[in-house]
C-alpha cells in the first residue's frame, strides 16, 4: 500500500515563499521518481516539478528558477521550495511517485497554496 502525505500549503503574499513536503510510505521503488503537480479549478493538472536518478531534477517553465525540489531519502521525504511566489502559483498541489513526470501513478491528497 502506498500512502502520500503532503504538508506545508497556506496562504502568502505574492513574492513571498513556501515550503512543501510529501512523506511517502509503501513500496520503496515508487519513490524512484518523485514529483509535484498543481491544479487550479477547471484546468489541467501541470506538472511542476520531478525528481529521479535517472534525470536529476525537472521543472516546468512556469516555475524555473523560483522553485526548488529535493529529497530526503533517510526520511523518504520530498520537499518542494517555492519562492518568488505568484498569484498565478495558485492551484492544489499534489506530491506524486512512480512512473515519470506527465505518468504519475500514485498521488497524495493535496494541499492548498494560495497566494495573494
Amino acid at each position: 500500500h502506498v500512502q502520500l502525505v503532503e504538508s506545508g500549503g497556506g496562504s502568502v503574499q505574492a513574492g513571498g515563499s513556501l515550503r512543501l513536503s510529501c512523506v511517502v510510505s509503501g513500496d520503496s521503488y515508487v519513490s524512484v521518481c518523485m514529483g509535484w503537480l498543481r491544479q487550479v479549478p477547471g484546468k489541467q493538472r501541470e506538472d511542476v516539478a520531478a525528481i529521479s536518478p535517472a534525470f536529476g531534477s525537472w521543472y516546468g517553465d512556469s516555475v524555473k528558477g523560483r522553485f526548488t525540489i529535493s529529497r530526503d531519502n533517510a526520511k523518504n521525504t520530498l520537499n518542494l521550495q517555492m519562492n518568488s511566489l505568484k498569484p498565478e502559483d495558485t492551484a492544489v498541489y499534489y506530491c506524486a511517485a512512480w512512473l515519470s513526470v506527465g505518468y504519475w501513478v500514485y498521488w497524495g491528497q493535496g494541499t492548498q497554496v494560495t497566494v495573494s
